[in-house]
C-alpha cells in the first residue's frame, strides 16, 4: 500500500474555488495531480447522489469547495451544502465508506495557496486512510 495514490473527485464552486484553483495555476503552485476538479456552478448544485456515485465509481476521497458562507453568489447555496454534507458523513457509513472520505471546505478566489495546501492535505489524509473497498458494490 506505500506505493497507493489515492483518486481524489472535488466538486469546486465556479466563482470562488475555481477561480482559486486558476489561481494556484497561475502562480505555479504544486498540488497533487491526483485531484479531478469538477466545475460547478454552486456547491448547493451538488446532490447527494452525486457524492454517493463518486465513491461507487472508485473515487478514494470527494472535496466539495466554495465560497465562504456569506459569500455565495447564490445567496444561499454553500448553506444547502453544508447541511447535505452533514447528512452525507451520516449516512456514508452505512455503505461501508469512511466520512473523514468527504470533506468541506470554504476557499475564496484569491486563496490560491490555501487551494493547493488543502489539495496536498486531503490527499496525504485518503493515503493514510488507505483504497476504498474494492469491492464497496457490493455492500449495497
Amino acid at each position: 500500500m506505500s506505493n497507493f495514490e489515492p483518486a481524489i473527485i472535488a466538486f469546486v464552486c465556479n466563482w470562488c474555488t475555481y477561480t482559486a484553483a486558476d489561481l494556484a495555476g497561475t502562480s505555479r503552485l504544486t498540488y497533487p495531480k491526483n485531484v479531478r476538479l469538477i466545475r460547478v456552478m454552486c456547491t448547493g448544485m451538488v446532490d447527494p447522489q452525486y457524492v454517493i456515485k463518486a465513491f461507487l465509481e472508485g473515487a478514494d476521497g470527494v472535496l466539495i469547495s466554495g465560497c465562504h458562507p456569506g459569500d455565495c453568489h447564490y445567496i444561499n447555496g454553500n448553506y444547502k451544502a453544508r447541511r447535505r454534507v452533514k447528512l452525507l458523513k451520516e449516512i456514508l457509513p452505512r455503505f461501508g465508506i469512511d466520512n473523514q472520505r468527504l470533506r468541506l471546505t470554504w476557499i475564496g478566489a484569491s486563496d490560491g495557496i490555501q487551494f493547493a495546501e488543502i489539495m496536498g492535505e486531503l490527499v496525504t489524509q485518503v493515503r493514510e486512510l488507505g483504497p476504498t473497498l474494492p469491492d464497496l458494490k457490493m455492500v449495497i
